[in-house]
């Protein structure tokens, strides 16, 4: 409840005049909405990171500058497991929300470190894909397919293991205080991220493995 002064005119004509307070209602907000509010604003803005950087690959894509083309260093059979690796742990993640709002703290850790052994799988077998590439001589700086290429995949691994780390804090957070309001906003908006990688990651794969072995 707030208060603020508002001159009044004085009925009886005299020139005094009087203060006097009136009540207002104060508007109330539901807790942690300004932070799921900043975190899709958060969410937006990644979307426009990974737009310029899905424009650059349509753009560059097909500048092999007499290198490899991506039929020949895209090994589909891996990068399929790989996105199974991926959508498995939004599986799992969503596994460990229902947990969460059924406030079960020993199977909502479960379920957040089947999440983690997936994700780090996902970016095990990326960099495995990035070191044989490399090895092979399709480094960034063999073509503009190649820079455009390993930017935009390396982006979103980052994304990743950003992800992952945050998850690991959670789980310590989460065993110290439980799932209380603040634990389970967080983990909220962690599954917000994590399963918009997931759509990111569909993205990457259809546009720039699928489409571009078609090429």
């Amino acid at each position: 409840m707030t208060y603020t002064k508002m001159p009044a005119t004085n009925l009886s004509g005299s020139d005094s005049s009087a203060i006097e307070f009136v009540q207002l209602e104060a508007h109330e907000h539901p807790p942690g909405a300004s932070t799921l509010l900043g975190f899709w604003i958060y969410l937006m803005s990644d979307c426009l990171l990974f737009a310029a950087l899905f424009a650059t690959f349509g753009v560059l894509g097909a500048s092999y500058a007499g290198g490899p083309t991506p039929k020949e260093v895209f090994e589909l059979p891996l990068v399929a497991v790989n996105t199974s690796m991926l959508l498995l742990s939004s599986i799992t993640y969503g596994f460990a929300m229902l947990a969460t709002h059924q406030q079960r703290i020993a199977r909502t850790q479960f379920w957040l470190i089947i999440t983690a052994l997936f994700g780090a799988a996902f970016v095990g077998i990326e960099l495995y894909e990035f070191a044989h590439l490399i090895q092979d001589g399709a480094t960034p700086q063999r073509s503009a397919f190649l820079s455009a290429f390993f930017t935009l995949v390396a982006t979103h691994g980052l994304h990743v293991t950003v992800g992952l780390i945050w998850m690991m804090t959670l789980m310590i957070q989460v065993g110290r205080g439980g799932l209380n309001l603040a634990n389970v906003r967080r983990l909220t908006c962690l599954s917000m991220f994590w399963h918009f990688l997931d759509v990111i990651w569909i993205c990457v794969f259809t546009f720039v493995y699928l489409l571009g072995t078609l090429r």
